[in-house]
């Protein structure tokens, strides 16, 4: 397939009008010196400094320079959600705004892609620069991450990633689910994913746009992009298993206390003055609770627009 670039380099951002001319200058002398086509698409998330208004000023004086502009703040998945949606290059790179990502890094990603067959190659910043209050929980979260993706990588949430064209055209990003756009895209059948360790640098020019509500969002992600990978489809494989186990622990321990109560105590005592009675009519109550939920998965599933959409790699 005939692509109108080779590379598309997505660049979310919030308030970098300091880098933002550095960060072009860098890129096209890198594309220009490895003879590479090349766009630049910025997104800016609803800046309050003049990020847009420099945007345009390098739009005006450079043909591979795009724009998209939000009305407000919507956040890193969102901008680059759309940022795909407007990419045409063959590989598509993204990075940060704030020139801790190195674009020299850009010609041995459009490489590993092109010439070993990676679908997805995400950075790996082995030496970072960031504090420690930031550095901790990333350790956290991607080793949370391996476990549960079965996924590899070392730094899930690197910016610096490259992406086959069809990896970003066949997946969808919200909420804060750019930290995990590498078990999107196994979940979505992209499963040749591979690391590379890039250069981090320190940030030159403001301060982090991050919050503490990463340390809460990121864990409650994870288990979403998991959940919906694994059962997005068949949520009654999920919810059928878990209610039908507690339903059998509740029914099989009220049997046994019956078999007692009948056979063998014939003290009097009544079932309800058991612990285990309850402990039974709980266990029953939150395994048909379980099916419950999972019926209605199915039935949200079935009349779900995408319950058919499945990717086709090629056909003939």
């Amino acid at each position: 397939m005939k692509y109108p670039v080779q590379v598309s380099v997505v660049i979310p951002l919030l308030n970098e009008e300091e880098s933002l001319p550095e960060l072009y200058d860098w890129i096209s002398r890198v594309g220009n010196e490895h003879g590479l086509s090349f766009e630049v698409i910025f997104i800016d998330d609803g800046s309050k400094d003049r990020s847009w208004e420099i945007i345009e000023d390098l739009s005006a004086r450079h043909e591979q320079v795009k724009g998209i502009k939000f009305q407000r703040n919507y956040g890193k998945s969102a901008a680059l959600q759309k940022g795909f949606e407007k990419a045409l290059g063959e590989v598509v790179i993204t990075m940060d705004a704030d020139l801790q990502d190195s674009p020299d890094e850009i010609p041995e990603l459009y490489r590993m892609i092109t010439e070993e067959d990676f679908d997805l190659v995400s950075g790996w910043k082995k030496k970072r620069y960031d504090p420690v209050s930031k550095t901790l929980p990333t350790k956290l979260y991607n080793w949370a991450a391996r476990v549960l993706t079965g996924i590899k990588l070392h730094d899930f949430n690197c910016g610096l990633k490259a992406y086959k064209h069809a990896v970003i055209k066949s997946i969808e990003i919200y909420g804060d689910m750019h930290r995990y756009i590498p078990a999107l895209s196994k979940f979505a059948g992209f499963n040749r994913i591979g690391e590379k360790v890039v250069q981090h640098q320190a940030r030159k020019y403001g301060s982090s746009k991050f919050g503490l509500n990463r340390f809460l969002n990121g864990p409650l992600d994870l288990l979403t992009v998991v959940f919906m990978g694994k059962f997005g489809k068949k949520p009654m494989h999920f919810f059928g298993i878990w209610g039908g186990l507690m339903f059998l622990i509740g029914f099989g321990l009220t049997l046994y206390m019956a078999i007692d109560k009948l056979f063998i105590d014939t003290s009097g005592k009544l079932l309800a003055e058991r612990t285990e009675f309850f402990i039974a009519v709980a266990a029953m109550i939150i395994g048909v609770q379980f099916f419950l939920a999972g019926f209605l998965a199915e039935l949200i599933s079935r009349n779900s627009s995408t319950r058919n959409s499945y990717l086709i790699e090629k056909e003939i």
